[in-house]
């Protein structure tokens, strides 16, 4: 299998439980992969894998065919949980991500600005995370995740904690920066719609042990718009992956 990112025969066991494989994977330069599953079926637990903040059992993970050994700059991590920092404003937050670079002071403030611009927050820059909706948190831990450049970016139910209504625009928003600033994006989700709208492929993973029980290609334009979800193409995709999904749990 060629791709940016490599998973070769990867297994993942705690104690005596097999969460995950073996599981082979590949993903392309600026693509965007879900994977959806059945809960328990080690979707966060593989990308956690990929983020470098756990480690596999047996097999392989590779970004361009160097060995994934630990977190890096190379890939940014967003979770369902907006982990922020409550002490500091929205702009302190992404600065936060890039005081490793190497950017002077004034270079980190420009860059944090242009991020949350990116993310649709200018005028917010100063609030603070308890002054911001649960979208508006979220919109800045992607921009702190983007700020730094990753090549990847890695998503764990991301917008699994907003409402219906914030959801979509948050995935609307995430579609319009993969669209403009091309990367390569995996992201988790039980959500079969949202995996749909947001991307190139689904992956629908088998009850634990988590393998690959389908790659499925999203035959849908881009871009994408809201009008898209009630086309025959899509409604016959959920239709496939909810039959998947509950065929694997029965």
């Amino acid at each position: 299998m060629s791709g940016l990112v490599h998973v070769d025969s990867l297994t993942k066991s705690f104690g005596s439980v097999d969460a995950l494989g073996p599981i082979d994977l590949a993903l392309t330069e600026n693509e965007f992969v879900s994977v959806v599953g059945a809960s328990g079926c080690g979707k966060s637990t593989l990308l956690s894998i990929i983020a470098g903040l756990t480690e596999a059992t047996t097999g392989d993970v590779s970004v361009d065919g160097a060995a994934i050994d630990g977190p890096g700059r190379d890939r940014g991590v967003v979770f369902q949980g907006f982990t922020l920092f409550p002490w500091l404003t929205a702009q302190g937050n992404v600065e936060f991500a890039l005081e490793n670079q190497r950017m002077s002071k004034k270079e980190r403030a420009a860059s944090a600005r242009e991020h949350l611009a990116l993310v649709g927050l200018t005028g917010f820059e100063d609030h603070f995370p308890a002054q911001l909706s649960g979208g508006m948190q979220q919109r800045v831990a992607i921009a702190r995740s983007l700020s730094y450049r990753p090549r990847i970016l890695l998503m764990d139910e991301p917008f699994g904690a907003l409402d219906a209504l914030t959801r979509r625009d948050m995935q609307a928003l995430l579609t319009r920066i993969w669209e403009q600033h091309k990367l390569t994006v995996l992201m988790i989700t039980h959500d079969i719609e949202e995996a749909i709208f947001t991307s190139d492929r689904v992956i629908v993973m088998t009850p634990r042990p988590g393998r690959v029980r389908a790659d499925l290609r999203v035959p849908l334009a881009r871009p994408r718009a809201a009008e898209m979800t009630t086309s025959p193409e899509f409604r016959e995709m959920f239709a496939e992956i909810l039959e998947l999904v509950h065929e694997n749990v029965a």
